[in-house]
């Protein structure tokens, strides 16, 4: 079968991105020919500044080696400008004399430098900053001459004088506007990157205006003169004052163009067998100039050009991060001054810190940040996905360590750390190999830096790290994914929550019936989909839906934690960690039985039998003749509390009465990741309740519900929910939250991190306002767990064979005997 011709028009970052997604989803359907202006192979644009500054050499910028081209059977043409497109014919031609047919065309053409309207721009030693070209000829330059002058003091201007100072050139830089960056910054960050600047030893004119650029004897560039008539010194003149969308050549075919090549949301042209990506078009009407924008579009443009033809590109919300060594300084959304917004700002001079905050209708809307910008791509996630700020906004200009974390020695700032600083503690991963791997392998998202490096991919506790190495090494390039477009994982494109709606609303009832309908990638998922996929359909169709013992992780498929020697833990259920000298005799007796080697009370108050050997793990459950604790698995796992009124004289109420009720109620029930209960008889708080996923503290007059907190890497203190009068009614608040996250968390995430996305406040509509919801969220978490049997029953009883040895079989107690046991030790209901 003849595959289809596909040609593409630039070898830039948009258009080679999009035939790398394009191969990904789509590789066996086109032809590709590729044909690129410049001779060289695909590279790094964003650290054309590096390259500039004597950092890094134009070798380790290159994205996509000539190899990557043959290896994948792409044709291309480098140094090969397209001059003409036939669209009736179908044909391009280039000014060196090919052409090529296509069935498809892609313009990934880029844009162009905007020279100023004054004489002298086309004066030797006058050059833009737009590739390698003009990269080497500034290096050139810099080696023969000693003065130059960068006009504009935007992004690209700023990082074209560093390099150049860099090079041992006087530089001085001339801009239009009273402050530098003045599209990304406000007056005072503007003045404190100025001073910065300063000290570095770069010079400004603001408020300023070239009028011409001057000619010395020899007819190349000598000096810049003002509108005041004053004259600049300039033995080299940088043009930095914008681009403008490539589409000279759309036009010329009769492409419809406005401020760039318009395209719709699936990138598609006015000419449906013409796509277009990159800074040459115009979606919306706006024209992006950012990497991640243009890789966004390339991948919505692969979808379709790949026949999926699901993704669409609804716009962008771009940050902005100076690429100069030693300088922070971060931008993101809007500035301020609209009506109805409100401003946080910290300043601090001496230490040349600045951040500003600009808030609306309860949402971050921007953000601007100079000398600390540890929290930018927190700040920048709570701007893309619009996350209610709600109680946050005391301690949101503070960040997020505020909220709580540890690790890391305290660590908040990436720039500042050595390269032998270790970043990710899990892994032993440093500074210095991160930024080299996001160098030399071109890496621009965190899920790249993550399996080239394995920094940030266990705990996740140093992600914001990482995030800020990615920042610091490709500035605006990276930009954090909004929550709410990050796919399940790499074998789809689909959102948690896309799958979730497809599952309920198409009634799949199975792994790979999902797997079929979604198109999933990969025939039978990975380990990251598959436990997500089992959960959302037990979650959707309880009772109907089989539990795929496959589709767990390795401790739920046990039963029990694996540990560091291989053995299991055995973590029996004691509802409110209250127990009998009985039950301890037969705790103590199975674990002399099977010379347990630690046996040890868990943070949980529960018992812990460690160093249990896989196959004795259905005798102990047998001998124990107590249900599983569920401590290994994402569930309901304890209830945690203090003695309360019976027998502390400061309780008001019964806390261990009301955890052995809330523990029996929500007993075996899966959620998106573990859950853990506190129940404290007196604000004093002894069971620590207010670190829990819900904690119930007595009061005199009832009980106080918090929400959302959590232990670990990134403590997280519970929020106040509500306050009941009666135990019946704190069961009913907390299995309807405990049902609404079950419904609407994505798989993995904790209590806390779905509150900080959907909002307390929605939360509270749905749990407090809302009685009849709140009733009927109940209703489903009961009707959930009922007929769920307990595993560790359920496994003894039927001698699952993957616990099974030949010697174990013949040792195994009678069925009878052993499900009689098990029966008489479950809760009431």
């Amino acid at each position: 079968m003849r595959r289809m011709k596909l040609v593409a028009i630039g070898n830039g970052m948009a258009g080679i991105r999009t035939l790398e997604e394009l191969l990904r989803v789509a590789p066996d359907l086109y032809e590709i020919t590729v044909f690129g202006a410049e001779p060289h192979p695909n590279y790094n644009r964003i650290l054309l500044s590096p390259v500039l500054a004597g950092e890094q050499r134009f070798e380790a910028i290159v994205l996509n080696d000539f190899r990557w081209y043959a290896d994948h059977g792409i044709t291309l043409h480098p140094g090969s400008k397209v001059t003409c497109v036939d669209r009736q014919a179908r044909v391009v031609v280039s000014a060196d004399g090919r052409q090529e047919s296509y069935d498809r065309l892609l313009f990934a053409t880029g844009s162009v430098p905007i020279r100023p309207p004054i004489p002298g721009t086309d004066l030797p030693g006058v050059l833009t900053f737009r590739d390698i070209a003009d990269t080497q000829a500034m290096i050139e330059a810099a080696a023969r001459h000693k003065d130059a002058v960068v006009i504009g003091g935007g992004l690209l201007g700023l990082e074209a004088a560093n390099g150049l100072l860099a090079r041992g050139m006087n530089v001085t830089v001339i801009h239009l506007a009273p402050w530098l960056m003045e599209r990304q910054l406000d007056a005072t960050a503007a003045a404190l990157l100025q001073t910065s600047l300063e000290q570095r030893g770069l010079r400004f004119l603001l408020n300023t205006q070239a009028r011409e650029i001057v000619a010395d004897d020899a007819g190349r560039v000598g000096a810049v003169r003002l509108n005041d008539g004053a004259e600049v010194p300039a033995a080299l003149v940088v043009l930095a004052v914008g681009i403008r969308p490539n589409d000279e050549l759309a036009r010329a075919c009769g492409l419809h163009c406005e401020r760039g090549i318009v395209v719709d949301d699936t990138m598609m042209t006015y000419d449906p067998r013409i796509y277009a990506v990159g800074e040459c078009i115009s979606h919306r009407g706006i024209s992006y100039g950012l990497v991640a924008p243009l890789f966004e579009q390339a991948k919505v443009c692969a979808n379709h050009l790949g026949h999926l033809g699901f993704a669409r590109y609804t716009g962008s919300t771009v940050s902005t991060k100076l690429k100069v060594t030693g300088i922070d300084i971060f931008s993101a959304g809007h500035l301020g001054g609209d009506d109805g917004a409100d401003e946080i700002t910290l300043l601090d001079r001496g230490g040349a810190v600045y951040k500003k905050l600009v808030l609306k209708a309860d949402r971050l809307i921007g953000s601007v940040l100079f000398g600390d910008t540890a929290d930018s791509s927190w700040y920048s996630r709570l701007v893309k996905d619009e996350t209610p700020i709600g109680e946050l906004r005391g301690r949101l200009i503070l960040g997020q360590p505020a909220l709580g974390s540890s690790g890391h020695q305290g660590e908040q700032n990436a720039a500042a750390l050595p390269d032998d600083f270790e970043v990710c503690g899990c892994n032993g991963v440093c500074k210095g190999t991160i930024v080299r791997a996001i160098k030399e392998k071109g890496l621009f998202t965190l899920d790249d830096v993550r399996k080239h490096t394995k920094a940030s991919s266990s705990c996740g506790s140093c992600t914001g790290l990482v995030e800020q190495l990615l920042a610091s090494v490709v500035g605006g390039a990276y930009q954090p994914r909004s929550a709410s477009q990050t796919p399940v994982c790499e074998c789809t494109d689909y959102t948690h929550e896309e799958v979730r709606r497809a599952i309920r609303d198409h009634e799949l009832l199975s792994i790979p019936e999902a797997l079929r309908f979604l198109e999933w990638r990969t025939p039978n998922g990975c380990a990251t989909c598959r436990p997500a996929l089992n959960y959302y359909l037990l979650c959707a169709w309880p009772g109907t839906y089989r539990d795929d013992p496959q589709s767990r992780l390795v401790n739920e498929r046990a039963h029990a934690n694996i540990q560091r020697d291989g053995t299991y833990s055995v973590v029996p259920r004691i509802y409110g960690g209250v127990t009998t000298p009985a039950q301890l005799r037969q705790i103590a007796e199975v674990a002399e039985k099977y010379a347990v080697p630690t046996v040890k009370i868990t943070g949980g108050q529960r018992i812990d039998l460690l160093g249990v050997r896989k196959e004795d793990l259905p005798r102990v459950w047998a001998d124990l003749g107590m249900p599983s604790g569920f401590a290994y698995g994402k569930s309901v796992r304890t209830v945690k509390t203090c003695v309360g009124s019976e027998w502390c004289r400061f309780g008001v109420q019964d806390s261990t009465r009301m955890g052995i009720e809330l523990e029996q109620g929500l007993d075996r029930v899966w959620t998106p990741h573990k859950v853990k209960l506190g129940v404290s008889g007196c604000p004093r708080n002894c069971a620590e309740s207010t670190i829990k996923d819900v904690g119930v503290v007595g009061v005199d007059s009832g009980w106080e519900i918090y929400v959302g907190g959590n232990g670990g890497t990134k403590a997280e203190v519970a929020q106040f929910l509500a306050k009941v009068a009666l135990p019946a009614e704190a069961m009913e608040y907390t299995g309807a939250f405990l049902q609404l996250y079950r419904e609407e968390a994505r798989y993995l995430d904790r209590t806390s991190h779905w509150i900080h996305r959907v909002g307390l406040d929605y939360v509270k509509r749905r749990i407090v306002a809302d009685a009849e919801g709140r009733k009927a969220l109940y209703a489903r978490l009961t009707e959930a767990q009922r007929d769920v049997p307990d595993p560790w029953a359920l496994r003894v009883a039927r001698r699952d064979p993957e616990f099974e040895t030949i010697s174990a079989r013949d040792r195994y107690p009678s069925e009878r005997n052993r499900n009689e046991s098990m029966a008489e030790s479950l809760p009431a209901r």
